[in-house]
């Protein structure tokens, strides 16, 4: 029984088989059957394929031990942890307590305390105006002064 548009409802369609997949295609048998029907094969070697393994990080680290300086960062001096300690002591607080006030970590206060930290002006100004001392500069632990009001 057949419509009008040349469709036949008897007629089947049979689809060809999927090819197969990148892994499959790299077998031996595969390149062997390939090499058997006289297709072209490309083969192709792939240095450190499937590692970790990051180009030139033996020429960096190499280079870095043959550096004769000592590459490090600056730290907080001791004087700054002593008078962040005093002005600290001179107001009754505590580390927790000026680490809340300055919104940063106790660990941050203790750190900068013993001169461990890494010194970031952002902290030591907060530090500076919830002490009421400098911290940064010559007159280290002396009492901040009131500088002019900004306008706005």
């Amino acid at each position: 029984m057949a419509t009008g548009g040349g469709e036949d409802w008897d007629s089947v369609t049979y689809l060809r088989a999927k090819p197969k997949s990148g892994q499959a295609a790299r077998s031996q048998q595969a390149v062997n059957a390939a090499q058997r029907h006289g297709l072209d094969i490309d083969t192709q070697k792939k240095y450190a394929a499937g590692t970790n393994k990051q180009a030139g990080k033996a020429a960096d680290t190499a280079k870095l031990d043959r550096e004769t300086e000592e590459l490090h960062h600056d730290r907080v001096s001791m004087s700054v942890g002593r008078a962040i300690q005093q002005g600290r002591a001179g107001k009754g607080m505590t580390q927790k307590d000026l680490a809340t006030r300055i919104n940063e970590k106790p660990q941050i206060v203790n750190e900068y305390e013993s001169g461990k930290a890494i010194p970031r002006n952002d902290v030591l100004a907060k530090m500076e105006r919830a002490l009421g001392i400098k911290l940064r500069g010559k007159d280290i632990g002396q009492p901040l002064q009131a500088g002019p009001k900004k306008k706005k």
